[in-house]
């Protein structure tokens, strides 16, 4: 049985992975320290035998005893509420939490795959986005903490494939939805659902006219799964290409959830990509892999999937403690 270690593994995207690789026959250790994961995440593995936790911040020394075959990286708070409250949290989970995993591969002589994002293309001056790009990001800015952060976990996790001969992946993800998203973590999909349960308007910033491309977590687990088994060391898009702007995904929000909210608009917050799209040539050609669950399909799975939540859950704001997290 292989031994896999997912952090953040309570989150979103890392809980979805640690149902993936239980059942590909994993043994698999979830590890996170619970900032912005929740355990209700993944309090269905606990039962089993394949599975164990470790309430543990990776941005500390990791220590696990025993053969470790895969690592995938995927602590760090991934909304803007989230890194904007805790910068220097995301800025050290990106650079020590990385380095601190990077040792421990090449400790247990395991693979590790690190999770980038799209963010690493800033605002991007060259549409649609493809690996070669080197971004337009800037450094200083709020959104500087989370950007340059999963710049500098790549570029440090290139430096030990070819000063250490390391087993490396890179993906970059792009904006991913499904069930178990935090309904108020400040990201588009379930922001709009939120607010249009809840009776209230949505709030679209700027003129709405920027773009995001949405893929389907189903869909991006399938692409991070082929990439970690994989011989590709280069980083990899894993998103979906069907780009939209914020303003018609509102109003396809409203016409799914069939409420009658206006929308209301605010000031563009600074740095906000204004285009989102990657190119997918890369993983198609290397993984086989494209996504297959169209947005319409998508968006009814998760709209029913907070629908099913509690009245106290929908209204339910987020109210964090992140004061001694730095």
């Amino acid at each position: 049985m292989k031994k896999t270690l997912i952090t953040g593994a309570a989150g979103f995207l890392g809980s979805h992975l640690c149902d993936r690789f239980i059942a590909e026959g994993h043994y698999v250790i979830g590890m996170d320290n619970l900032i912005t994961g929740d355990l209700k995440n993944i309090a269905h593995l606990f039962p089993l035998e394949n599975f164990e936790f470790h309430h543990h911040d990776v941005s500390t020394f990791v220590h696990l005893e025993g053969e470790l075959d895969y690592i995938l990286h995927f602590a760090s708070p991934a909304s803007p509420i989230d890194y904007l409250k805790i910068p220097i949290e995301t800025l050290k989970v990106g650079s020590l939490g990385t380095l601190n995993l990077l040792g421990l591969a090449k400790q247990k002589n395991a693979r590790i795959l690190v999770a980038s994002t799209s963010e690493v293309y800033g605002d991007p001056l060259v549409h649609p986005q493809s690996e070669e790009y080197f971004g337009n990001v800037s450094p200083i800015g709020p959104r500087g903490v989370y950007d340059e952060a999963k710049r500098f976990m790549e570029s440090i996790t290139m430096a030990y494939h070819r000063h250490h001969g390391l087993d490396t992946r890179i993906v970059r993800i792009f904006n991913t939805y499904g069930s178990r998203m935090r309904l108020n973590d400040g990201r588009v999909v379930p922001a709009f659902m939120g607010q249009a349960l809840r009776g209230e308007d949505l709030t679209v910033f700027g003129d709405g006219s920027q773009t995001r491309s949405f893929t389907y977590i189903d869909d991006q687990v399938e692409g991070i799964y082929r990439l970690l088994m994989s011989d590709y060391v280069e980083p990899v898009n894993i998103g979906n290409p069907d780009e939209t702007t914020i303003l018609e995904f509102a109003q396809e929000i409203i016409k799914l959830t069939g409420s009658d909210q206006k929308i209301i608009y605010k000031e563009l917050p600074k740095d906000d990509p204004l285009q989102r799209q990657p190119d997918i040539s890369r993983a198609k050609e290397v993984l086989g892999w494209e996504p297959k669950v169209h947005r319409s399909e998508g968006l009814k799975k998760v709209y029913d999937y907070f629908k099913s939540l509690s009245p106290e859950e929908l209204q339910k704001k987020e109210h964090r403690d992140f004061s001694n997290n730095s």
